[in-house]
């Protein structure tokens, strides 16, 4: 069985020499901020302190990094969120440099795509029912009248629309 995450900040409290620092110097009130738990364990407004340990905040950022309910958040959001509970030196540069390091992020997120190019205006349409696009949804069930689709007609001047039941199975001869 592994300890709990709490268990593991627990037993490397004592390999810390900076919290180890504070901890001797909370009497004299160099450090405003920290307090002792109940438990023994050094917390920072509220939040528990984290030893300098790789391999434990290692496994706190893959925690809140690569697991089902967190989806690759970026390295602000990650920041937001692990900074209400756990305090560590320089935590926001190592959560940035995590979410750099992570191939995933890297193929995914928008600033490492290609940019697509120069934007161009849309021409607008002088007259009416002059510029159109049509779509058709179907799979839908049947109706009283053997229609199972529906062809959607839209203006793009006007942005008026036609909806028609059709069948799908009738063919462009039918439609036109």
């Amino acid at each position: 069985m592994q300890p709990s995450l709490l268990e593991q900040i627990k037993s490397h409290k004592e390999e810390d020499a900076k919290l180890q620092r504070i901890k001797q110097n909370l009497e004299r009130g160099k450090f405003p901020g920290f307090v002792i738990d109940e438990d023994g364990t050094l917390r920072f407004q509220n939040r528990l302190c984290v030893p300098d340990h790789s391999e434990l905040k290692e496994k706190i950022l893959a925690e809140a990094h690569n697991t089902r309910y967190s989806i690759h958040p970026g390295g602000t959001k990650m920041y937001r969120d692990l900074k209400q509970y756990f305090w560590w030196d320089n935590m926001k540069r190592e959560i940035a440099e995590y979410v750099d390091r992570c191939l995933t992020c890297q193929k995914v997120k928008a600033k490492h795509q290609r940019p697509v190019g120069e934007l161009r205006s849309v021409e607008i349409p002088t007259w009416k029912w002059d510029s159109i696009s049509m779509d058709f949804i179907i799979g839908l069930p049947f109706l009283g009248s053997k229609k199972n689709a529906i062809w959607t007609i839209v203006d793009s001047l006007t942005k008026s629309a036609h909806f028609l039941p059709i069948h799908d199975a009738w063919g462009i001869e039918r439609l036109t």
